[in-house]
């Protein structure tokens, strides 16, 4: 017992040289590892289903693609990824299109126990790999149409010839002999197939043909969905004798691949050493080296030069995500340094943005703001079938509509409740795709309401007056947000058409009640959004064509607008490149849509992310894009930084070392009197 207190010094003394709250390991201090967060661990990492951001922030970088993005450019701009080149469209008979993709030989999967044997444990000692071969895309273009995989893309891909057909017969094998589901699922497939527009021609060349023109279907390409897939992965996987499920454990031959999936607290990506970049870096690949072509912007901010031109991908080897369940101690992680990236939450906005700038304290930290404009449109939509609203009314319903336009202030609305994170729309394309003009500005879309009042009585509804009954002109908003919050947005609206004398009532219902009556055609005035799948003028501008009318065949066409000239300019435009006559067809389009006003444009979403100083060329992009391994981090300034921020607070120990002193010491030294 006489011992305890010098051990109690002992405790103390190491606390004051040891004392810190980083939380990994020293080892990893001078390693270029990308550390950020997940809320909620993906539902899948299935590439033939994952379709959200958590899940695609893992299957982006480990699953390569046939063809993906310029990581500077804008408008966006697809490059190879997997295949040699960007093919081009081949007429075939019958008004058919085809696209021939020749891959790169010698690429390979990453290393994993499904390629030993598919009896081999789950624990195995020596996994290997093959090479990725044209059989791996087609079968994962089966596995889109497998009515069991249940893909959320299926109807983007039944314009290739046959493959609805495969589908309904491999979903009636299966109906016929219960036994078939059991068999192995390449023979399941081969038994069905193939798809006749996929084909197959040798180990490196595979042929996609399509029903008809659709240019839009190589950004399909440049997605997970469409990537290779080992059929040994899929049937090793099953979760049976202590192995995972495939939608638990890709397998891929991207630059990352997944180390680690603990979805209750960490998730880890490390460089894939099969990777065709690491192994071939003599191909120069365009997706296996950093850009040398981009925006004046990217110059300017450090994110293209000469040094950087041409260096060989990834410079991050390992990417963490850490589980965080809530905002504010996540973000105060990120000030100290722990995390390198973030959002801004809602609690700190105005102490982090001052004037759609960062603050000066962040400044000081040498935090940097990256600002990025999102492939969407949100509006708000005027039913054209609508005996006052819509075209049946002619010219009066036009000028309605015009004023309604006038009154509505989307700047105005986005500062109040998207604290100032959007872009007011002039027209449905966003900033970033082919077709958008920065310069133009929808006359519509300037706040004016002297004008608008003065449209009214073009329309017949002077001082907003329905001549028919004396009282204001009464309208209907439909809408399914029912919370407090929401309410109050729709009243900004329903109080700019107050403004000019317009009676507009808000109709509230549940999701369900709403999507009914808009399918009925019941509906007047609502409000609704689009976010791009890919980055196409024809991904935004098919929204408003007539064969997608939601009363003609429930399609997103929920303004049931049609108009002739406007379709017919679509077919042309979503079939031409982008060139000089595409352009001029997107501007008569948006000119129609200017005169007709079957929405009333509101903003392109916009959004704020933090990076601290150490973090290199980071440039977000608008879609869910894997962009990590172009991204860099200086570690050594990194550890500096967080060494100055997260100073030990020492005094607690000073204090206590002091009462070791004044209480204790005495004790020790009656001990040794006692001892001679």
């Amino acid at each position: 017992m006489k011992g305890i207190p010098l051990g109690v010094g002992a405790l103390v003394l190491v606390a004051l040289v040891s004392c810190s709250n980083d939380p990994y390991p020293e080892a990893d201090s001078e390693l270029d590892i990308l550390y950020t967060v997940f809320r909620e661990a993906p539902r899948t990492l299935d590439p033939a289903v994952a379709y959200d951001t958590n899940g695609h922030a893992i299957t982006g970088p480990v699953y390569e693609t046939l063809l993906e993005y310029d990581y500077l450019k804008r408008p966006y701009q697809l490059i190879p990824g997997l295949a040699r080149a960007v093919p081009e469209s081949e007429a075939r008979a019958g008004g058919r299109v085809a696209y021939v993709f020749d891959l790169r030989p010698g690429m390979l999967f990453q290393d994993d126990c499904a390629f030993v044997a598919l009896g081999a444990p789950p624990d195995c000692e020596s996994p290997t790999t093959r090479e990725v071969v044209a059989a791996d895309f087609a079968f994962e273009l089966a596995r889109l149409a497998d009515p069991e995989v249940n893909s959320p893309v299926v109807q983007q891909f039944g314009i290739i010839v046959g493959f609805r057909d495969f589908a309904g017969r491999l979903k009636a094998l299966r109906g016929d002999d219960p036994a078939f589901g059991n068999r192995p699922i390449k023979e399941q497939y081969a038994a069905a197939g193939p798809i006749e527009g996929v084909t197959v021609q040798g180990d490196h060349r595979l042929e996609i043909l399509l029903q008809e023109p659709y240019p839009q279907i190589l950004y399909w390409f440049a997605m997970p969905f469409t990537t290779a897939v080992p059929w040994e992965a899929v049937e090793y996987y099953d979760g049976q004798e202590g192995r995972p499920r495939f939608a638990d454990h890709p397998v891929g031959m991207g630059a990352y691949l997944l180390s680690s999936y603990d979805k209750q607290f960490r998730i880890v990506l490390e460089r894939n050493p099969n990777w065709y970049g690491v192994r071939h870096p003599e191909w120069n690949a365009p997706g296996a080296v950093y850009p040398s072509e981009g925006e004046p912007v990217d110059v300017e901010l450090g994110r293209l030069s000469p040094e950087l031109a041409g260096r060989p991908l990834p410079f991050i080897e390992r990417v963490e995500f850490r589980r965080e369940k809530e905002s504010i101690p996540t973000f105060n992680k990120f000030l100290q340094g722990y995390y390198d990236k973030s959002g801004i939450i809602k609690e700190s906005f105005d102490k982090v943005i001052q004037s759609d700038r960062l603050s000066p304290q962040m400044a000081e930290m040498g935090i940097q703001l990256d600002k990025t404009v999102q492939l969407s449109v949100f509006y708000i939509g005027l039913n054209q079938e609508d005996p006052i609203l819509g075209r049946a009314a002619g010219e009066k319903s036009r000028k309605l509509r015009h004023a309604m336009s006038l009154a509505v202030n989307s700047e105005e609305y986005i500062e109040l409740f998207h604290n100032g994170l959007g872009l007011a729309a002039q027209s449905p394309l966003p900033p970033g795709l082919f077709g958008h003009d920065p310069d133009y500005r929808n006359p519509f879309r300037q706040v004016d309401l002297e004008r608008a009042k003065a449209l009214l009585v073009e329309a017949g509804y002077p001082g907003g007056i329905d001549p028919a009954t004396g009282k204001p002109l009464h309208l209907n908003f439909d809408t399914y947000a029912t919370t407090s919050s929401g309410l109050i947005q729709t009243r900004f609206f329903v109080n700019a058409w107050r403004s000019i004398g317009l009676d507009v009532e808000i109709q509230a219902s549940n999701y369900n009640q709403f999507q009914e009556k808009v399918k009925k055609g019941t509906h007047q005035i609502y409000q609704w959004g689009w976010i791009a799948d890919y980055p196409d003028p024809e991904n935004f501008l098919f929204l408003l064509t007539s064969e997608l009318a939601v009363s003609k065949s429930g399609g997103p066409n929920s303004s049931n607008f049609s108009d002739p000239r406007y379709d017919a300019l679509f077919l042309e435009m979503k079939s031409r490149p982008s060139d000089e006559r595409r352009f001029e067809i997107i501007r008569e389009m948006v000119a129609i849509l200017e005169r007709e006003r079957p929405w009333i444009e509101l903003f392109h979403a916009e959004s704020y992310g933090l990076i601290h100083g150490w973090m290199k060329h980071v440039k977000r992009a608008g879609l869910a894009l894997p962009t990590v391994k172009y991204q860099d981090i200086d570690s050594a300034e990194r550890a500096r930084m967080r060494a100055e921020w997260n100073r030990p607070v020492m005094w607690p120990a000073y204090v206590l070392l002091l009462l070791f002193v004044a209480i204790v010491a005495p004790g020790i030294v009656t001990f040794f009197r006692e001892r001679q």
